[in-house]
């Protein structure tokens, strides 16, 4: 592979790559607001310009102030060509610290925080913003201006999720491209020049499209901020964890950023991964953490008199145990979840095959929503795969389940999940079972027809592995900690096994996945196609 110098380091790149990019790619960042990995060069901000010295330099002329003769003498100087434009070439030799490329940064950072507002004590981009964080780096220098700055639009709504702030916005256009290149829709544009331009919207539009949250992550400054997370949190407040998005089966990588002191999730973000999807995420992909929160089951559940009393999570194991004990295990139907991790689903289906005893199987999934050819997949389902995959081949539909309850061949029902495609009154005829025990985190017609309901995690609550769509195997981590007592869906299947006398020999999350079938992906391998 060709490789060139930067600051006398080799890089490596491939051809056609530019500076900035193999630079990136090797974990080095040459200053930037305008370029993106995953939008096209436009070059316009012009922090990224870097000293090409193997190349005979075009010589600029320029004024130099002469300390000596107090005044401005003629002078030249190398020009600078910016990093995401300029190709890389084998041997070439460049510079992104030498004195002229300080010097040209701290000037384009003195030009940008010319009218910009120092509102960095309300502002939420405040801990993450390129504009602070290049200031320390290559200017730590006060404010020249004297004048009053150009004032522009403030807190204009966009749409339903984005407020636009245009004494903030340093004109980088990425949201433009972002726009018009990736989601195929150019609802964003720029008008005037100089230091009058600002982003409008195209007449009689909004910024609605179901990508509409990319646009602030995209924005390097606070010009663009989400409605959902605005004034919410500060992000030097919250720690990041890596983690696998559970909307649909695309399985798009992820930071889950929460705040340790309250264990609350405040908002996702997409994880670079070109392999699943790339740069980013959907608009209900990043607002999916809300039900991490929201509509939570918190508390055993038993069904008395027709009417489901909170419990003891201890006590509703214990009853749970005894009801199912009434039961026949051969006509103990048991029921997995797209929506849990494959770990979950396959300690599931051990109990229901080797010590029920059964193949009365099925699969809880949300019926589905409108897929792209961008991210979202027609499944919005994260595990249908793993799912399948870990209880050893093909699942029976909650249909199917309602006509073997209804014959008689199924009296007793497990069932894993906080959602599936039944309404209530569609599960209704469950009622004709003996007892149906439901592991669920969140309200749902399955719990809520439930006998006895047990609390379970969900995934940003416990490490697991979820099988995307292209049959990748993606783990994700434990970023907050479950409410008291609740534990993950696999850890309070044992309890349940153990409460029936039936124990199974796991102790920690490594035995199940070295118990895994061969053919289940392991997190342990992560992106091993199937």
């Amino acid at each position: 592979m060709p490789t060139f110098k930067l600051n006398d380091k080799e890089i490596p790149f491939e051809p056609g790559e530019t500076i900035i990019r193999a630079a990136w790619k090797q974990g080095i960042e040459i200053p930037h607001y305008c370029w993106h990995p995953g939008l096209s060069v436009a070059a316009n901000c012009r922090m990224c310009l870097v000293e090409v010295k193997s190349q005979r330099p075009m010589m600029l002329p320029i004024l130099k102030w002469d300390a000596e003769k107090q005044d401005y003498v003629e002078d030249t100087k190398p020009k600078l060509a910016p990093a995401c434009q300029q190709a890389a070439a084998e041997g070439m030799e460049v510079s992104s610290t030498s004195d002229q490329v300080k010097q040209a940064q701290a000037s384009v950072q003195e030009f940008l925080l010319l009218n910009h507002p120092v509102d960095c004590p309300i502002c939420d981009q405040a801990g993450e913003c390129k504009l602070q964080d290049y200031w320390l780096d290559h200017q730590k220098t006060l404010k020249r201006k004297q004048t009053e700055p150009v004032h522009k639009v403030k807190g204009v709504r966009f749409g339903p999720t984005i407020v636009y702030d245009g004494e903030r916005c340093v004109m980088c256009t990425r949201c433009i491209r972002f726009n018009d290149e990736i989601v195929g829709d150019p609802v964003l544009d720029m008008r005037e020049r100089g230091n009058t331009n600002e982003i409008v919207l195209s007449p009689g539009r909004q910024l609605d499209h179901k990508y509409s949250l990319m646009n602030e992550h995209v924005c390097p400054v606070g010009a663009l901020t989400s409605r959902d997370f605005r004034f919410k949190a500060r992000v030097w407040f919250l720690k990041a964890q890596t983690s696998v998005c559970s909307g649909c089966a695309t399985g798009c990588n992820m930071f889950v950023d929460y705040d340790p002191r309250d264990q609350h999730v405040y908002r996702l973000r997409p994880r670079d991964n070109e392999a699943v999807n790339k740069h980013w995420m959907c608009d209900d992909g990043m607002l999916s953490y809300h039900r991490y929160h929201q509509e939570r089951i918190v508390t055993g559940r038993v069904r008395t008199n027709g009417h489901l009393a909170d419990v003891k999570i201890d006590v509703a194991m214990r009853e749970a145990a005894a009801l199912l004990a009434t039961v026949e295990k051969s006509k103990i139907g048991v029921v997995l979840s797209a929506q849990h991790s494959s770990e979950d689903n396959f300690v599931l289906a051990k109990l229901a095959r080797e010590k029920f005893g059964t193949d009365k199987l099925y699969l809880a999934a949300l019926p589905g929503w409108d897929g792209d050819k961008i991210l979202r997949h027609n499944d919005n389902n994260p595990n249908r795969a793993g799912a399948t995959l870990a209880a050893g081949g093909p699942l029976r539909t909650v249909k199917d389940l309602l006509a073997d309850v209804a014959s008689g061949a199924v009296e007793g029902v497990i069932a894993l999940g906080w959602a599936s495609a039944e309404d209530a009154v569609a599960l209704a005829p469950l009622s004709r079972a003996k007892v149906v025990v439901s592991l669920s985190s969140n309200e749902g017609a399955l719990p809520n027809t439930a006998t006895v309901v047990l609390p379970v995690a969900v995934h940003v609550e416990m490490s697991g592995t979820f099988v995307n769509a292209k049959g990748m195997a993606q783990p994700f981590k434990k970023a907050i900690q479950a409410p008291p007592g609740v534990k993950s869906a696999w850890e309070t299947t044992l309890d349940l096994a153990r409460a029936m006398g039936l124990g199974i020999d796991f102790a920690k999350l490594d035995d199940v996945r070295r118990a895994m079938p061969a053919n289940t992906p392991a997190a342990s391998n992560p992106g091993a196609p199937v």
